[in-house]
């Protein structure tokens, strides 16, 4: 992830002198023939941005919008023991762990076991704590 993150391009002068672009702004390019190598380019120009924060978001965190709910079903790197997020419903937020489970997988919502994947999220005022446990999901009838 610090290969696509732009202010990584922009650390010391060389850097700056070599990407030539906003060091907040992800661009669309990153030439790679002399002499413009390591340059950035279209960078106001580019849904970069925002197709990365939702491969990031669904893809690798796993975090999918069904209507009421979310499912979180991640493609985390081995290396990675766990990790946490806040997912704001309106004045809500929702503080989510997703670590590796013994093999079953389990969603525990303020201290409730939860059936299935699926995970109810509204807007009451209150903050929730969400526990996601990595393993085989048991199909409910």
């Amino acid at each position: 992830m610090s290969m696509i993150n732009p202010i990584n391009h922009s650390l010391d002068g060389a850097g700056v002198e070599r990407y030539k672009v906003e060091p907040y702004v992800m661009s669309a390019d990153i030439y790679a023939v002399d002499p413009h190598s390591g340059r950035g380019g279209w960078s106001w120009y580019t849904g970069s941005a925002g197709w990365t924060y939702r491969l990031i978001t669904e893809s690798l965190l796993g975090l999918q919008r069904h209507g009421e709910f979310i499912t979180i079903h991640t493609r985390l790197p081995a290396s990675w023991p766990k990790v946490s997020m806040t997912y704001q419903q309106g004045s809500s937020q929702y503080q989510i762990t997703v670590q590796p489970g013994d093999g079953q997988y389990q969603v525990i919502m303020d201290n409730n076991l939860l059936v299935g994947d699926m995970i109810h999220i509204k807007d009451d005022g209150i903050d929730h704590q969400i526990e996601v446990f990595l393993g085989q999901l048991k199909e409910s009838l």
